[in-house]
This record gives structure tokens, C-alpha cells and sequence, in this order.
């Protein structure tokens, strides 16, 4: 792969010019194992009846209803209802082989592919063909960026044996095709909620059926293609190369289309493929002024200050210089809940619904010097402010 013979380019490549990642020579990858998700079958200092009883609550028989809108049975059997497809293909293999798909191993679920080659065609004509194709099978964003194995987990991770497994993608896949998803707005605004938990999964759902199917779809092109959700390497970075949008404040990817309120999958092949190039539109000088999502926090566990590159416990990267939000204390909220809390997408003054014009003129305030005036009018006019669940249902 490239900057394998150069000791600087095994932590710092041109394309960080372009993304605002600063990795210096401290960088060390991750294992799946430190994953504050994996940690909480492990580790306990993160581990706690309340962690416990917020992984069974995704069975709703073992949920626990409250009086509170938002969290009654209603809430709970739709949220789960929502995650079914990650769900059920997460499950599939996970007692026979030890996979648990799109959440610690790539996908497996796949057809075998054509045996004849599509090369009649050229690296441009495969990435318009990609992306025509990846809309159409359901992905609301498609991007293509070159492999980078900086990104990539060190080692995976079994749940079954509570140990490390080893890194079973492949080494020679010089592409990646990145996708997202929009999670539907209106559940957003009633965070936290077990209700906007339904948003989260619906989004993973979609994205499930759109990277199968767009897997499918360059296998038939006689290529490799490995389907991945959350598992086998770090979303956000290669979504930012793919030209998806900005790291935000809170540590999620901003984009154009959706703000933060999107879902992340991606796809490494060997289909000849154009990468694009990572995109700016004021994100980062908006986040150093605005700091809605730090203030909205509960925990705290979101920066107020600029980014750094402190090593904030194991489960965050060495060397990357960013906004890293505190893995620790935001799940730690989670569990305390009952429900996965999306607080900080909330409050984004960028999660709004963008085909509106005047969110679309904000949207080009946000990267001039009057996003200040942005910042102030967003909250002045009660932009972010929580939903009531039961509004949503009475809709």
C-alpha cells in the first residue's frame, strides 16, 4: 500500500492537508477490542448492571418502561423494531462462526460474484457507474477515497471468546466506497428517547440493504467487494477522504445534505476506482466558534476547547490531532438512561432539512464571518430545542 517504504507516510499522508486529521509520529492504530461497546463485555471499569441492562433493553421483553413519554412500551418495541435487519444479520453467523456482521466482522452474507471481469472501462467510468449505482440501491451519499490502513482495525474482536482475532480483510484492496444514510429527522428532535433510538437503527437498516446490495453489484462486475458497517475500520476518517463532509466539535462526520444526522457504511474492493477529494464548507471555523453541542452535553464528554491530540483513555487513537469526544463518560450517560443518546446531533445548528432555502442560505452563512450571527439566531429561535415523543406519535 502507499507509504509502506516511508517511515514519515506511516502516519501522515498528503490527503490530511485536506481533512484536517494531524497525524504525527506518536499515531498508533487501534484493536476493536478497546471499542467502548466491546469494552463493556470486558473491562470493568466500564462494565456496571446499568451497561448490562442497557444491551438487554434492545430485547423488549427485558426493557425497562417508564411513565415518561419516550420511554414507554410503544417507544421501545419501535426502536427495536428498527434495528431489526442490523439485528438479525449481526446474529446470523455470530454462534456458528464466530461473526458478529457489520458490528465486528465484515459481511459474509453475500452471493459468489461473476467470474468474467468487466475491463472494457475506464477508473472514471467505474466511479460514475458506483455511484449512479449506489443511489439507486438506497444510499442517500456515495464517496470513493484510496484505502488507508492507518484507519484500519489492528486486530478484531470475538464476543464469543472475549479475545482478540485476527485483521481478516485483505491487504491489496486499494479502494473504498463510502455511503451514508440520513436518520429521519423528526425522531432526532425528540432526544433523548428511546423514540429517537428507532432513528439510529432505521438508519443502520438502510444502510445494511444499500452496502449489500451495492456489494453485490460490483461482485457482479467480476471484482472483490467487502461489505462493512461498524466493524473492521474507522468510518468517519475514510467517509471525510471519500468527500462526505467535515469532522464536527462533537466528533461525527458534518455533511452538506444531512449535517451530522447520517449513518456510515463502506465497501473495500479492487474495481479500478477514482478517489475523490475531501470537501470543506466551513465546518471546522464554524465548531471553533460554536460550542451548542459541548454546553448540551450531560456528561461533559464533548470538547469546548480547540482539537488536541491527548489520548483521553484507551478506547481513543494516539497521534491525531482532532476533536475526540470522551468515550467513557458518553456511554456511560447512555447506560444511565436506558437509551442511546443523540443530544449533541440535536442541538447541531447543521442538523437541519437542508431542502429548505433558508436553511440552505444558513447553511452558506456558516462558512463566512457572519456565522457568528448564525450561531446566535439558531439558538435565539429555539433551533435544537427537545421534541416531545408524544407529539411524534399524535402526528
Amino acid at each position: 500500500m502507499e507509504g509502506s517504504g516511508c517511515e514519515e507516510c506511516r502516519y501522515r499522508k498528503p490527503v490530511d492537508e485536506l481533512t484536517g486529521f494531524e497525524v504525527n509520529q506518536r499515531f498508533q492504530r487501534l484493536s476493536q477490542k478497546l471499542d467502548i461497546f466491546n469494552r463493556s463485555a470486558w473491562d470493568d471499569t466500564i462494565r456496571s448492571e446499568k451497561v448490562i441492562q442497557f444491551f438487554r433493553g434492545y430485547f423488549t421483553d427485558l426493557a425497562e418502561f417508564k411513565q415518561a413519554e419516550g420511554f414507554r412500551h410503544r417507544d421501545y418495541a419501535l426502536r427495536n423494531a428498527s434495528w431489526y435487519i442490523a439485528d438479525f444479520t449481526a446474529d446470523l453467523f455470530e454462534k456458528s462462526h464466530d461473526r458478529k456482521e457489520g458490528f465486528l466482522d465484515f459481511f459474509t452474507l453475500l452471493r459468489p460474484g461473476a467470474k468474467v471481469q468487466l475491463t472494457e472501462t475506464t477508473p472514471a467510468e467505474n466511479s460514475h457507474d458506483v455511484k449512479r449505482a449506489a443511489k439507486y440501491l438506497g444510499a442517500d451519499l456515495v464517496g470513493i477515497c484510496d484505502y488507508d490502513e492507518r484507519w484500519v482495525y489492528t486486530h478484531n474482536y470475538s464476543r464469543q471468546t472475549g479475545t482478540e482475532k485476527p485483521m481478516d480483510l485483505p491487504s491489496d484492496l486499494p479502494h473504498v466506497v463510502v455511503i451514508a444514510n440520513s436518520m429521519d429527522l423528526d425522531t432526532i428532535k425528540t432526544v433523548p428517547s428511546a423514540l429517537s433510538g428507532a432513528a439510529v437503527g432505521q438508519g443502520y437498516s438502510r444502510d445494511i440493504i444499500a452496502v449489500l446490495s451495492l456489494a453485490a453489484y460490483i461482485q457482479n462486475l467480476g471484482y472483490r467487494a467487502y461489505a462493512s458497517l461498524n466493524d473492521t475500520a474507522l468510518s468517519i476518517p475514510l467517509a471525510i477522504q471519500a468527500g462526505l463532509g467535515e469532522c464536527g466539535r462533537h466528533g461525527m462526520l458534518i455533511t452538506p445534505e444531512f449535517g451530522p444526522r447520517i449513518r456510515i457504511a463502506k465497501i473495500f474492493t479492487d474495481l479500478p476506482l477514482t478517489a475523490d477529494k475531501p470537501i470543506s464548507f466551513g465546518v471546522r471555523e464554524f465548531c471553533e466558534s460554536c460550542r451548542r453541542c459541548s454546553k448540551a452535553c450531560p456528561p461533559k464528554a464533548i470538547p469546548s476547547g480547540p482539537p488536541s491530540d491527548e489520548k483521553l483513555n484507551i478506547s481513543t487513537l494516539e497521534g491525531v490531532k482532532k476533536w475526540t469526544v470522551h468515550p467513557e463518560k458518553c456511554f456511560k450517560f447512555w447506560a444511565a438512561q436506558g437509551t442511546d443518546c443523540s443530544i449533541c446531533i440535536r442541538v447541531c445548528p447543521f442538523n437541519k432539512d437542508f431542502t429548505k432555502p433558508i436553511h440552505r442560505f444558513g447553511r452558506r452563512l456558516a462558512g463566512t464571518p457572519f456565522r457568528s450571527l448564525l450561531i446566535w439566531l439558531d439558538e435565539k429561535l429555539g433551533y435544537g430545542k427537545r421534541e416531545k415523543p408524544g407529539l411524534w406519535w399524535r402526528k
